[in-house]
């Protein structure tokens, strides 16, 4: 029987106007589909213009200008009902989606459904759920004594994982999938009797555990940074917020 880190698997990513999910906005996006290793993908893209200025310190990032996504951008509203339609239909399939960093991503595309189409991401999946794989915890759980940083560029160095283009929506998304391929067969042992739902839901326990971890650390510090343990998707903040 295929495992499920061989068969078929989505992965979703974004590019932004910073880091703050509740106030910065996407720019650019991507859907990634692949249906077994090394066979080719079928990608979406999506050129967003947010309708707020674009910092110098996003583009620097992406490489996308304020006046390239004035010009080439669509409106915010109609691609991300697309995006959520996409992920709505891999949730029925069940098709697995990968997202590095998930509540980044998911939490993003969910306020601007808030923001653009009066909606939310859990409306678009009552039907089906999710079955997300986050190579950022499924590595720090897997293989947690590891030092060094864990960004996709670093998971894909130690997974031996070719990244073109970093930054870019599709590239990163797709090397993303690569590195939890990479991932399963490394440690098939723990993970190839585990289905995407049971992974999904471990995820979420692994999370708040990393999450407790590194708030400890924090306070330690002296640091007053929260730091969320919801995954996949944080919790819309209260209107009074």
């Amino acid at each position: 029987m295929t495992t499920w880190y061989e068969g078929p698997l989505a992965a979703f990513d974004t590019e932004t106007t910073g880091v703050d999910v509740e106030t910065d906005r996407i720019v650019s996006a991507a859907v990634v589909v692949q249906d077994a290793p090394g066979t080719r993908p079928r990608i979406t893209r999506w050129l967003v213009n947010p309708g707020v200025p674009v910092p110098e310190a996003a583009t620097a990032v992406h490489g996308l200008t304020e006046e390239h996504l004035q010009h080439n951008g669509r409106w915010p509203a109609p691609v991300v009902y697309e995006i959520a339609e996409q992920l709505a239909e891999h949730a029925a399939l069940g098709r697995p989606l990968v997202v590095m960093n998930a509540p980044f991503d998911l939490t993003l595309l969910d306020r601007e459904l808030r923001r653009h189409r009066a909606s939310s991401l859990d409306r678009w999946l009552e039907s089906a759920p999710l079955r997300v794989l986050d190579p950022r915890v499924l590595d720090k759980h897997l293989d947690r004594y590891r030092k060094g940083r864990r960004t996709l560029a670093d998971l894909c160095a130690h997974y031996e994982v070719t990244l073109q283009d970093a930054h870019d929506a599709a590239a990163d998304a797709l090397a993303a999938m690569d590195v939890v391929r990479a991932l399963g067969r490394r440690f098939a042992a723990r993970l190839e009797r585990l289905s995407p739902a049971d992974l999904h839901t471990l995820q979420a326990n692994w999370h708040a555990a990393q999450a407790r971890g590194l708030q400890a650390w924090f306070a330690r510090s002296g640091s007053e940074e929260v730091v969320s343990t919801e995954w996949p998707l944080r919790p819309a903040l209260p209107a009074a917020a």
